[in-house]
């Protein structure tokens, strides 16, 4: 049986490295792994309660709840703005997080990994993601980590899928995130 991980980016511009990073990351994903890279969290408004109704949650709330309640894992790439967590992947947690209590990511394991521009590769909005996604009550990995400094210089001319460094490193990651879900199962 085949461990389906939803890859959310937190990055909305079409060359973006972190993006880049997730297309890698499907390619490389190992047998027995499925990574599906969501589309549309730009299309979902900012959480809202009075909004977050039966019979009124917005398509791309529904559309993004259901890939989610689809998957067994998560993994998120998160650049850095601003030395945080950019609003499109916070936005994304905060909507999986309802209804409080039996969201989408509840019990499930995730991993937040990344790259940015800067000298230590976006650990700061990665660390942010993490705590998100574990109050929102996703079972973070906080042993998996990948945080790619330099983006820009490093990612100038290469895809991450073709940087023999970082292609390993994904590969690792998604093989450790797919033996938490097995590990998750057995428990």
């Amino acid at each position: 049986m085949s461990v389906r991980i939803l890859a959310l980016v937190g990055s909305l511009r079409s060359g973006s490295h972190n993006r880049q990073l997730a297309e890698a990351a499907v390619k490389l994903a190992p047998a027995g792994a499925e990574i599906v890279l969501y589309e549309g969290l730009g299309d979902i408004p900012f959480y809202n309660e009075d909004i977050d109704v039966e019979g009124s949650v917005p398509a791309a709330a529904v559309k993004l709840r259901e890939a989610a309640g689809s998957a067994d894992a998560f993994l998120l790439f998160s650049p850095e703005y601003n030395g945080t967590i950019p609003a499109v992947l916070k936005n994304a947690i905060d909507w999986l997080s309802r209804p409080y209590g039996a969201g989408a990511l509840v019990g499930k394991p995730v991993a937040v990994i990344g790259t940015a521009f800067g000298q230590y590769g976006g650990v700061w909005a990665q660390d942010e993601a993490r705590k998100a996604a574990g109050i929102a009550g996703g079972k973070v990995a906080e042993d998996i980590k990948l945080s790619i400094p330099h983006s820009v210089t490093r990612f100038a001319e290469t895809h991450p899928v073709d940087d023999a460094e970082v292609a390993a490193q994904l590969t690792e990651v998604v093989t450790r995130l797919q033996a938490q879900v097995g590990g998750a199962t057995a428990a």
